[in-house]
């Protein structure tokens, strides 16, 4: 059904002062924020909301990452469609090819949202390409495979019936990453409800302790395979048809050092050299 602008809203992540879409479609959200309340008044007079207002998990963004705003949205707000971009990554909008001074002039609109949610129920960023890795195996060369053992064990246990799609998404070499999303309210809740449930579990099962910072980060990486294990499952059960999920392009709002994120990638690959950063 046709979304009305003014009740859609796409949450922005943010950890720190950036400059914002200016298009009111966008709520900016301050990040682990419970872990900073010196910043708090800071944020807030830029008009950035805190994620450790009511009903929150603000304390476990170190580990959980833009998660802490999935689930701040999940809970706080009332919309008909609900997203999650981050503050250097945004979908883009229909002049995204053009040439703008600003990349900020390019980031998908109210009324472009609104346009596309009157035939698609989900948007996503356009599929990520690993070609030579699957989701699993790249997981498992950049990260800790281990990791999405355990998931697949509590699919296992808790939703059984998710393990064919957990098979099919984890042996694809692409799939929808960077955990941005906009979906119409009731695939939303869904979709958290089942998210939050699985890592909540997930939690319980690997110890992080002597893991560094970056690596205590994998439960935001996780997630980002589980959508898509989800998604999948939606279309087997033809709760949501394939036409009614839109690919839509993203922007990064800053230079990428593509040469260096390559060399990564391969050395993950064939010399088995983990991440130990972001790009």
């Amino acid at each position: 059904m046709p979304v009305n602008e003014q009740k859609a809203v796409i949450v922005v992540a943010s950890h720190k002062p950036y400059k914002m879409p200016a298009d009111p479609v966008y709520r900016p959200l301050f990040v682990g924020a419970a872990l900073h309340p010196d910043k708090v008044e800071e944020m807030a007079a830029q008009g950035y909301a805190a994620d450790d207002t009511g009903d929150n998990i603000s304390e476990k963004n170190p580990g959980y990452c833009e998660l802490t705003a999935l689930y701040w949205a999940w809970k706080n707000l009332e919309a008909d469609a609900v997203g999650l971009a981050h503050y250097r990554r945004h979908f883009a909008g229909r002049n995204w090819r053009k040439r703008k001074e600003d990349p900020f002039d390019r980031v998908l609109t109210g009324r472009e949202l609104q346009f596309l949610l009157q035939k698609a129920r989900v948007l996503v960023p356009v599929r990520q390409s690993y070609y030579i890795e699957t989701l699993y195996s790249h997981y498992a060369h950049t990260h800790d495979g281990a990791h999405l053992d355990l998931v697949r064990q509590i699919l296992a246990e808790k939703y059984a019936d998710y393990l064919p799609a957990y098979d099919r998404a984890v042996n694809r070499t692409w799939g929808y990453m960077f955990n941005m999303l906009v979906a119409e309210r009731d695939l939303f809740d869904a979709y958290c409800g089942w998210l939050f449930d699985i890592l909540g579990e997930l939690e319980t099962r690997v110890d992080t302790e002597g893991m560094t910072s970056f690596q205590q980060r994998f439960y935001g990486r996780v997630s980002e395979i589980l959508f898509n294990v989800w998604l999948e499952r939606q279309q087997e059960t033809g709760l949501l048809a394939p036409e009614e999920i839109r690919e839509v392009p993203y922007l990064y709002m800053e230079k990428i050092n593509w040469i260096r994120k390559g060399t990564a990638f391969l050395k993950a690959k064939f010399l088995r050299r983990k991440y130990d950063g972001s790009f």
